[in-house]
C-alpha cells in the first residue's frame, strides 16, 4: 500500500487528538497512534504524571497496544505518528519492536533520538532501521506544546504572586 502526504496528515491528525487528550489532563501534550494496513490499532498519550510512571510515554502506550493488537511484538508493516521526535527510550523500542516507519510532527531539539541529537533509528550498528518522514503537521503539533508551556508558566507565576500576596 503506498502512503500518500494525505495519509500522513490524516493519521497525525488523529496523533493531535490523543496529545490534546495529555493536555486536558495537564500531561505535556504528546500523543501517537500506530497504522497498520490503513487502520489504527494503537494510540497512546503521554500521562507520566497521572500515572507516576517515566515509562508512561505515548509512544510506549501505543507500542503496548498494538502489539497486543497483533498478538505479536514485532509492528512489521506498522507505521507510528508522533506528535513530538521520540526520545531513546521510545526509539530504542520503535527499533526494538521493527516498526517500518515514525512519522515525526515536531522536532525535539532537548531530547529528541530521531536525529535532533542522536538518530537512534538508524544506526548501521542495530539489526534493524526505521525509516522517518519528518514535518508533519509540524505547525499544529509545535504550537499544541508551545501553547501548553505558556500557559503552564503564566500559571506558575500566578500561584508565587498568589503566594507572595498572602
Amino acid at each position: 500500500m503506498s502512503v500518500t502526504v494525505h495519509d500522513h496528515k490524516y493519521f497525525m491528525k488523529k496523533a493531535i487528538h490523543q496529545a490534546k487528550r495529555a493536555a486536558a489532563l495537564g500531561e505535556v501534550p504528546i500523543g501517537c497512534v500506530i497504522v497498520c494496513d490503513g487502520k489504527v490499532i494503537g494510540r497512546g498519550f503521554n500521562r507520566r504524571l497521572s500515572s507516576h510512571s517515566t515509562l508512561a510515554h505515548a509512544e510506549i502506550i501505543a507500542i503496548r497496544q498494538a502489539c497486543k493488537k497483533l498478538g505479536d511484538w514485532r509492528l512489521e508493516g506498522c507505521t507510528m505518528y508522533v506528535t513530538l521526535e521520540p526520545c531513546q527510550m521510545c526509539s530504542g523500542a520503535c527499533v526494538q519492536s521493527r516498526i517500518d516507519r515514525v512519522v515525526i510532527g515536531a522536532e525535539n531539539p532537548k531530547a529528541g533520538c530521531a536525529g535532533s541529537i542522536v538518530n537512534l533509528l538508524q544506526m548501521s550498528e542495530f539489526n534493524h532501521r526505521v525509516d522517518i518522514v519528518r514535518d508533519v503537521c509540524t505547525d499544529e503539533c509545535s504550537a499544541l506544546l508551545s501553547d501548553f508551556f505558556r500557559d503552564m508558566r503564566t500559571r506558575e507565576r500566578e500561584n508565587k504572586a498568589a503566594k507572595a500576596a498572602d
